[in-house]
């Protein structure tokens, strides 16, 4: 394992380095031509959590273009994030092995959030590549797979493949092209910038999609929440370096926007997660910040500030972290 990294003013030039010879496009991987050439096993992981409106058209894409197709994918996950909905058994219908999040990891502490359901994935599959796709994505094309397994599969030296795409926003008003990634703009990308320079060449670092090798993913921990994006990309910096990092455009991507509010609360575990990584490099003298309560403001409500017209919410901002596969025995595999 390398050292942790040193922070210093070289690192931009590094950067723009970095981005000219690890930034690809998916048009670049042809998915028959990776089958062909393959020696790797590949599993598709999708945490999904009420998201029966688009479940099972994402795993019919991959299981019609990628398994039967092309041979490309050799198992599609789908891990059901304590589903109310139909989740779990459209994504069974469609093709996928379905597990739950709770059977992953019985006998281990409950954790919330999406990088719980990504660990769950991790353990449940078996490829040596894992990429892993968001399952709210919709009009979903085999691009995303094989833009994110295609340097993996081609280029040894590549540890771990980020996705950046168009994220249009669409509003009562119109579509903004590029109105989406407002979290990344307003929070993760000023603390890379600030503290990480190294990953400031990463065009989208809280991307839903990526894909790595499962030796060094299992290496890594999960940070519970919203933070297990920008987490993943400090504590892979740490691990394996810049040079094995790499990002792919997947062109555009379309899918459920979050209000304001939702926005902040990830924006706030997103800076908890941050400032955990900052202590671990001794640039925080508290593994946590003063308080993980965020406290904010809804229009209306008569309790419990009526002469204010807002009714005030307070969340809970803390994260947990389940630890590298490597450090625990592996999970037995249950079917949701």
């Amino acid at each position: 394992m390398q050292q942790p990294h040193t922070i210093t003013p070289a690192a931009l030039p590094v950067v723009e380095a970095w981005a000219t010879y690890r930034t690809g496009n998916a048009t670049q991987y042809a998915a028959d031509e990776l089958a062909a050439d393959r020696s790797s096993s590949v599993s598709v992981v999708i945490p999904a959590r009420n998201e029966q409106e688009t479940i099972g058209d994402i795993v019919s894409v991959i299981r019609r273009e990628l398994v039967e197709r092309v041979p490309l994918v050799d198992e599609i996950v789908v891990v059901d994030s304590r589903s109310t909905d139909a989740t779990a058994v459209l994504a069974r219908t469609a093709g996928a092995r379905v597990v739950a999040q709770d059977d992953m990891t019985r006998g281990l502490p409950r954790m919330e959030g999406k990088g719980d359901a990504l660990w769950s994935g991790l353990a449940a599959s078996t490829g040596d590549i894992v990429a892993f796709v968001d399952g709210d994505l919709r009009d979903f094309s085999p691009a995303f797979v094989t833009g994110l397994v295609g340097p993996l599969l081609t280029e040894r030296s590549i540890e771990f493949v980020k996705g950046f795409y168009h994220r249009p926003l669409v509003s009562a008003t119109g579509v903004e092209v590029d109105g989406g990634g407002r979290v990344t703009e307003l929070a993760a990308r000023p603390l890379i910038n600030l503290f990480w320079p190294e990953l400031a060449g990463f065009v989208q670092p809280l991307a839903g999609e990526y894909a790595g090798r499962r030796s060094t993913l299992e290496r890594i921990p999960f940070v519970s929440g919203y933070g297990v994006e920008i987490a993943m990309l400090i504590d892979l910096l740490d691990l394996v370096g810049l040079d094995a990092l790499a990002q792919v455009d997947l062109g555009e991507r379309h899918h459920r926007h979050q209000g304001i509010d939702a926005l902040g609360r990830m924006s706030a575990q997103i800076m908890v997660t941050a400032w955990s990584r900052l202590h671990r490099h001794g640039l925080a003298a508290t593994p946590l910040p003063p308080t993980t309560l965020l406290t904010q403001f809804q229009r209306g409500g008569d309790q419990p500030l009526p002469h204010l017209n807002r009714e005030v919410v307070v969340s809970d901002v803390s994260v947990d972290e389940r630890p590298p596969l490597v450090t625990l025995p592996r999970p037995a595999v249950r079917a949701a």
